[in-house]
């Protein structure tokens, strides 16, 4: 374990829902109204006071799973008032970076400054070929996007010179609500992904192996010279709160089952391997307060977590069946999990 894996970290604990908007093909949902019940559910998380409100994004795949979540968190932060609204994660290869830093300035004026944005580089063979893009070419795009958002979020004109990207005089208007843009997380899988998040000192997304990702990032901002204090652990953890696992948790665990066969394919497809270390575990947690908020607990704890999502609506589920479990994780679980940093 990294000497610096227990560093005891300042930053308020944040919690959050996750959205992908997957529609099974055999659901009895039709697409429109599962967007309603997920701005609906998300107006009332807000108003309940959660932090966070995630989207993750897939291309091509069959049960609609969300390829553009800007337009979505758009519609969410007209409605909404505290909620903060970010992804994990937007994959940057597949869009130019003025172009998504003009669609985040739009979304930081709706939301008035309640954006952010995490960013990854994609893995899944099958949507770099629909979008005509090499996979060879991901580490390239995503390293260029990285420095061009950079430089777009200062709010001043800027040229850009790179393999894959040029731009000439640019500057984002309508100007960014937050000094310096959204906050920028990073997304890893890998040794490389952790030390790329911190070259870019920014905001971490780890996942699979621990000592490649969590361990591999502190260590590299050592090396650097830069903080790891100020910055923002974020991972999704799935959690669903009930005193009776026989009876309520059986559907949620099909669901879950349909939800994981997706990145299965995905992974042998692209010859992804998480290695044989430590790996962060982002299995569901289950059980009554109590259980929940051990099990949270511990797990941030250990791994430094900062930012906490779980999931809203499962596949192929009515978003009722996560409410109950909804009300209890955001009014008496996270307030215990607050007090005890």
């Amino acid at each position: 374990m990294s000497a610096q894996t227990t560093d005891t970290r300042k930053m308020p604990f944040r919690f959050g829902v996750c959205y992908d908007f997957r529609n099974p093909p055999d659901s009895d949902i039709s697409m429109p109204d599962l967007y309603r019940q997920a701005l609906e559910q998300i107006t009332w998380l807000d108003g309940l006071g959660l932090d966070l409100i995630w989207f993750t994004e897939h291309h091509f795949v069959e049960d609609g799973y969300l390829p553009a979540w800007i337009p979505v968190a758009s519609a969410a932060a007209a409605v909404t008032r505290q909620v903060r609204f970010s992804s994990d994660i937007c994959l940057l290869p597949f869009v130019n970076p003025v172009r998504l830093a003009e669609d985040l300035a739009v979304l930081d004026n709706i939301s008035n400054g309640r954006t952010e944005v995490g960013l990854g580089m994609g893995y899944a063979p099958h949507e770099f070929n629909g979008f005509g893009i090499p996979v060879s070419r991901r580490v390239s795009l995503m390293d260029e996007g990285l420095e061009v958002l950079h430089r777009a979020f200062s709010g001043e004109q800027f040229s850009f010179s790179g393999k894959r990207y040029q731009f000439n005089d640019v500057k984002i208007t309508p100007g960014y609500v937050q000094d310096g843009g959204p906050p920028m997380w990073v997304a890893a899988m890998s040794e490389a992904g952790a030390k790329r998040a911190a070259r870019f000192n920014t905001h971490f997304l780890p996942q699979g192996d621990r000592t490649a990702t969590l361990d591999v990032w502190r260590d590299e901002h050592a090396s650097l010279g830069t903080a790891t204090h100020d910055k923002r652990v974020g991972i999704i953890k799935s959690v669903f709160v009930t005193d009776d696992v026989e009876r309520d948790w059986p559907q949620i665990r099909d669901s879950e089952r349909y939800r994981m066969q997706i990145y299965q394919r995905f992974f042998s497809e692209s010859n992804t391997n998480f290695g044989a270390g430590e790996h962060i575990p982002q299995t569901w947690v289950v059980g009554n307060v109590d259980h929940c908020v051990a099990e949270l607990s511990a797990f941030m704890q250990t791994y430094g977590v900062t930012d906490l999502v779980t999931w809203g609506i499962p596949p192929g589920l009515h978003s009722q069946a996560m409410q109950d479990s909804l009300q209890r994780f955001v009014t008496e679980v996270v307030p215990r999990l607050r007090a005890s940093t």
